[in-house]
């Protein structure tokens, strides 16, 4: 049985790229921020910190950081538990130092349990942005992204869940933002289609939301996983010219999508990851009879392989549910596997391809492929779009080059 891996990955020192300044929200707004250069933001997961110490951050190809993750708590407050709240005055400090914003981002897969219950009275939403604000102040931060998974649809599978989510969130951002000094940072994580509405579709205007967040932070990655059927690119730069039941989202049709319902494109940062998903494919799904891999092929969702050594062979989520190894590789993961070389090219023995349509190249041997977004073709998609930037995952995860 072979293992098989589709990848997102963005490995470049993206913050060296030149911009021209762009409006950050409607003219209305008096922040700070409404001029600023391009964003080359990451992650920095404070659970990880033991094997990739601040000092390990290139911090000069970044102008911002983000501390994650803040949790939800059913108090209109939130948690660092888990994310090394020691490290975090040191995080802004060494980010402030280096002339990088500090950010935290509240939510996550993980965290967003109790955003909608937060929200759900004026009263929960007023006691909310002043705990945020009160964190924000205790901390010194620059700017809070808010990564709720998902207003109005359930995430993780314990999350609480209203139809009325998305006209909460506006209204918590509203308030938020009237009362955050006004240089300070505001951004949301979002998916790569609008939230969905009362009616469970997706917004058409978000004019709104765009009025009062910096930006949105697009999270063009975990488009395909073990949830699916078949195998497919994990961060897909495009998916218009794949089949239906693969063209589920992408960098293109997500910016399509998102300034069609209002989202200025100067304020959409995409979000690209540096890890991807590892799957069980028998030989004969996972290559064509001319050799040449497939990039859609079935896999045995039975079997799990293991990913790298951030993985673990049994996990417990925060609904106390128990299940097996991620599979998740990371960039160096993959070095370390004996996919790719140092330098990022494809080792010895690997076979090599490129998906035309998603641009995810495979790189397989006898008992692993893996899928990877090609990071010079995203970067000049970013360029030819007119979105504001690039959000990468965890520095180490991208550490190639990054």
């Amino acid at each position: 049985m072979l293992s098989f891996l589709s990848l997102g990955l963005l490995a470049l020192p993206a913050a060296h790229a030149t911009g021209s300044h762009f409006t950050a929200r409607d003219a209305s707004t008096d922040s700070a921020n409404s001029t600023v250069d391009m964003v080359a933001a990451a992650w920095y997961t404070g659970w990880h910190s033991e094997d990739f110490t601040l000092n390990n951050v290139s911090w000069d190809k970044y102008t911002h950081l983000i501390y994650s993750f803040a949790t939800t708590l059913p108090t209109a407050n939130v948690s660092l538990n888990g994310s090394d709240a020691e490290l975090l005055p040191q995080f802004v400090y060494t980010a402030q130092g280096n002339d990088v914003k500090a950010m935290v981002s509240i939510g996550g897969w993980g965290g967003s349990t109790a955003f909608s219950e937060n929200m759900a009275t004026q009263d929960n939403i007023t006691n909310f942005v002043e705990a945020i604000v009160g964190f924000a102040d205790q901390y010194g931060l620059d700017g809070i992204d808010f990564d709720w998974e998902y207003p109005g649809k359930q995430g993780i599978g314990c999350n609480a869940v209203s139809e009325n989510d998305t006209a909460n969130y506006l209204a918590f951002l509203q308030a938020f933002r009237a009362r955050a000094a006004p240089n300070f940072i505001v951004t949301a994580s979002v998916p790569v289609t609008p939230w969905v509405g009362a009616n469970g579709s997706s917004l058409s205007n978000v004019s709104d939301f765009a009025a009062v967040l910096d930006w949105v932070n697009v999270m063009n990655y975990d488009v395909h996983g073990s949830w699916d059927t078949t195998v497919g690119p994990n961060a897909p730069l495009n998916d218009t010219c794949a089949n239906a039941t693969a063209a589920v989202g992408s960098a293109v049709s997500a910016v399509a999508a998102w300034t069609a319902a209002g989202m200025p494109a100067h304020q959409i940062v995409l979000g690209v990851a540096g890890y991807g998903h590892s799957y069980f494919v028998d030989p004969v799904a996972a290559l064509a009879t001319d050799g040449a891999l497939n990039a859609y092929p079935a896999f045995n969702a039975s079997e799990q392989p293991l990913g790298d050594a951030w993985d673990n062979a049994t996990n417990t989520d925060v609904c106390g549910v128990v299940t097996g190894p991620s599979g998740v590789f990371d960039l160096w993961g993959l070095i370390d596997a004996g996919f790719l070389n140092a330098n990022g090219s494809a080792a010895d023995g690997i076979h090599y391809i490129v998906d035309g349509c998603s641009q995810t190249p495979y790189v397989y041997n006898e008992t692993s492929q893996v899928g990877a977004a090609r990071p010079i073709l995203q970067w000049a998609y970013v360029l030819r779009a007119g979105v504001r930037r690039l959000l990468f995952g965890e520095p180490l995860g991208t550490a190639l080059g990054s």
